[in-house]
């Protein structure tokens, strides 16, 4: 089947045709390296990260671009204000960022250039905008001709009227047209700055992934992305720039993903609202923040709650419980035992992959990829129940098969990395601590359950089961014998 996106250039979904046979060529843009980021950035670099995994897992080389924005008005102001080089906070906002990004388990991208590296690349684009009569130097600044490009507005869907209309832009004097954007900034006194045949000065932010991705991918490539609020100007001036030059159609298939919401507000640095990978992973587990990423298509919005945190470590910790069950089956089955799974149970248990396939190479549809994922699982857990505790050869089989067919086709999300059983008991030892009661004391009482229940007298069973409950401990009865949980913190 072939792998269908949404186009945000056209509003509709197209199949994925690279230029090259077998290889996408794809560029993101990267952050702006000031300050640490938050989980909005996050869902933009695993949204990215699991687009990258699954190309790669349905048989594509892949040749991931992302940048990182070293020089900016943003960089600037943050170095005045701590008395330091524009160098030294980029350089030490990106490492804060590449350690981000370990500790959430993203694989690097095959290219991550930086803008400052780039400058040559970036002059020799104007220039040539500026012998196609594209763009106009004034001032010591140079500047687009929107006017000039036909094609403006089209990726936003806008007109050039509608721009103006609405826009919120300073007047400025030199400018031809209110919506002309700056691709070079005349130097001032204090800021870095490059030699240029337009003087010192330093490029404007739009330029730099023009010319970025133009070295490394080429004049035409097969994806680009980022998150909804670069499609305009970002994106839209990318386009101007790259196709004004080339002639040539710039990005074939355009991705915009959508925002991190706290109360349906978007989270964002301005608006203070927004919470830091690094917070973040000191209160959950990556896993976890990585579930609830995937949990919503990309392209909606996603609103972050701590009781949805709570819900996501709840279903991670189902998944592992299945795999830890599974695990802990017979190493052999029973020959003398029957079938007892049916025949619906055993298809949707075979075609998981081909059914998670159906999901993701329909705009890589994560939620409801994983909910093939879970379906799965839910089916694992209703045959335990009704299983022999040694099952027959070929039901122990499809069990197995099934259990690594979740962990593989999980681990495309970067989710069941760890060994179940020791996942489950370091959880159930993390959640312990906050509760005020031994594990031994509750050994003692489950052995008093089973006594109780040995000798018939169910309401001092029950007595016992709530009296756990209430102490957030909750019991299972199983084949096995009876096991305890640490209930989802209160």
């Amino acid at each position: 089947m072939a792998i269908l996106i949404h186009n945000t250039k056209g509003n509709r979904k197209e199949k994925l045709q690279p230029l090259e046979d077998n290889h996408v060529k794809m560029y993101v843009c990267g952050v702006t390296v000031y300050d640490y980021c938050h989980i909005g950035h996050a869902r933009s670099a695993l949204i990215f990260d699991l687009i990258f995994r699954y190309l790669r897992h349905r048989g594509y080389r892949v040749t991931f671009v992302r940048n990182f924005t070293d020089i900016d008005d943003k960089i600037i102001k943050r170095a005045q204000e701590q008395g330091t080089s524009c160098e030294e906070l980029s350089r030490r906002f990106i490492k804060m960022f590449q350690e981000d990004m370990t500790a959430l388990g993203i694989e690097p991208p095959t290219l991550e250039p930086l803008a400052t590296e780039h400058i040559t690349e970036m002059i020799a684009l104007i220039k040539q905008l500026i012998d196609q009569g594209l763009a106009y130097e004034a001032g010591g600044d140079v500047y687009y001709r929107v006017q000039h490009f036909a094609g403006y507005g089209e990726l936003s869907g806008r007109s050039l009227e509608d721009m103006q209309a609405g826009a919120r832009v300073a007047i400025n004097d030199n400018k031809e047209h209110l919506m002309d954007f700056v691709l070079w900034k005349a130097g001032k006194s204090g800021e870095p700055s490059w030699k240029s045949p337009w003087g010192a000065g330093r490029p404007g932010w739009h330029l730099e992934c023009s010319a970025m991705s133009k070295k490394y991918l080429g004049e035409t490539f097969d994806i680009h992305g980022g998150g909804k609020d670069l499609i305009f100007p970002h994106h839209e001036n990318e386009i101007a720039q790259s196709e004004g030059v080339s002639g040539k159609s710039f990005a074939n298939i355009w991705i915009h993903h959508g925002f991190v919401t706290v109360k349906d507000e978007k989270m964002s640095k301005s608006l203070g609202n927004f919470l830091t990978i690094r917070e973040a992973l000191a209160r959950y587990s990556v896993e976890a923040l990585r579930l609830f990423i995937f949990s919503i298509h990309y392209r909606n919005p996603l609103d972050y709650s701590e009781a949805a945190m709570a819900d996501a470590e709840t279903s991670l910790t189902r998944l592992y419980t299945a795999l830890a069950t599974i695990a802990g089956l017979p190493t052999a089955g029973d020959p003398g035992v029957r079938s007892q799974i049916n025949n619906r149970d055993r298809e949707k248990l075979e075609k998981l992959e081909e059914r998670f396939h159906q999901a993701m190479d329909i705009d890589f549809n994560s939620a409801l990829a994983l909910g093939r994922i879970f379906d799965a699982v839910k089916i694992i857990n209703k045959l335990r129940q009704v299983l022999p505790f040694t099952p027959a050869p070929q039901d122990l089989n499809l069990l197995r098969s099934a259990a690594a067919k979740i962990q593989e086709l999980a681990g495309i999300f970067g989710l069941l990395t760890e060994n179940p059983a020791l996942y489950l008991q370091n959880r159930k030892e993390k959640m312990l601590a906050r509760l005020d009661i031994e594990p031994a004391v509750i050994e003692k009482l489950i052995a008093s359950r089973q006594a109780a229940r040995q000798n018939q007298d169910w309401a001092e069973a029950d007595r016992i089961r709530d009296q756990l409950t209430s102490q957030h401990i909750a019991i299972k009865d199983g084949p096995e014998g009876t096991t305890w949980e640490v209930l989802r913190e209160h």
